[in-house]
């Protein structure tokens, strides 16, 4: 009994530590966060007070929303629509329970990190739309494997869609127009509407009209008649050479073989 006891205890200590830890984590989260973006309106700059030590503080802050509202920690952060500026924010990892993720109808810039796998990985809603992210879609993206919706529309996002998107089989809403995509859409588990890949003048494949064969095929071949058309010129071109080679070989023979045949 004693033993058991011992055992509820150092449970119980434990337990109390981790959950300690991940709360400071979260803080520290918040605070790289309002550090590395430019808050022109001061929406973070005046909410988010760090000098607060009470229970759930963070809690209270502007777009912050927690598992419990006397606990610190982060559920989601929802930072649409304030005027915040800069790149991709950084220190999310440090949320180390933050499923939710709303960046939307801001003014973030630059490129969406390659390493974005690794800073929030339990996310299952993400929405980055209405920004100017540029780039391309890293391929890391297709490794948030709890992800349920993601929205990257209005963007400057260029090349194509990952193919392993076709593999994140919890997603139910993928909306990617308005951008500079290309190339062939995925094969998703779920069908989406043609209008969550509009706005892409080089995106084809299903939902969107088929990507033109002609396209792909017909440049074999070109290339092929290309070639043809080069080696026949080749061809033509050394048979006259040579043409011209043997003549002038000819006519130089004879004017050297034409005094011994006058002699004989």
């Amino acid at each position: 009994m004693a033993e058991d006891t011992k055992f509820l205890l150092l449970f119980l200590l434990l337990n109390s530590s981790a959950l300690c830890f991940s709360t400071e984590h979260d803080v520290q989260c918040l605070k790289s966060v309002q550090k590395s973006v430019i808050d022109p309106s001061g929406v973070l700059k005046s909410s988010w007070n760090f000098r607060n030590n009470t229970d759930g503080y963070i809690c209270r802050f502007t777009g912050v929303v927690c598992w419990h509202p006397d606990e610190n920690r982060v559920l989601s952060l929802q930072l649409s629509n304030l005027g915040l500026e800069g790149p991709f924010p950084q220190g999310l990892q440090n949320c180390t329970s933050m499923s939710g993720l709303d960046l939307s109808s801001n003014n973030f810039s630059g490129s969406i990190p390659s390493s974005i796998a690794h800073q929030i990985p339990y996310v299952t809603s993400l929405n980055l739309s209405y920004n100017n992210f540029s780039s391309e879609i890293p391929e890391s993206m297709a490794n948030l494997a709890y992800l349920n919706m993601v929205n990257l529309q209005h963007n400057q996002l260029g090349g194509q869609i990952p193919e392993h998107f076709s593999m994140l089989g919890r997603l139910t809403s993928f909306n990617v127009a308005d951008n500079l995509l290309s190339g062939h859409i995925p094969t998703f588990a779920q069908d989406f509407s043609p209008l969550n890949f509009a706005g892409n003048r080089d995106l084809c494949g299903a939902p969107l009209d088929e990507c033109p064969r002609s396209r792909r095929w017909m440049l074999v071949p070109i290339k092929l008649r290309r070639i043809n058309e080069e080696s026949s010129i080749g061809a033509a071109v050394g048979f006259v050479l040579g043409f011209v080679v043997a003549f002038y070989f000819h006519l130089y023979c004879c004017e050297r073989l034409l005094p011994y045949v006058f002699r004989t």
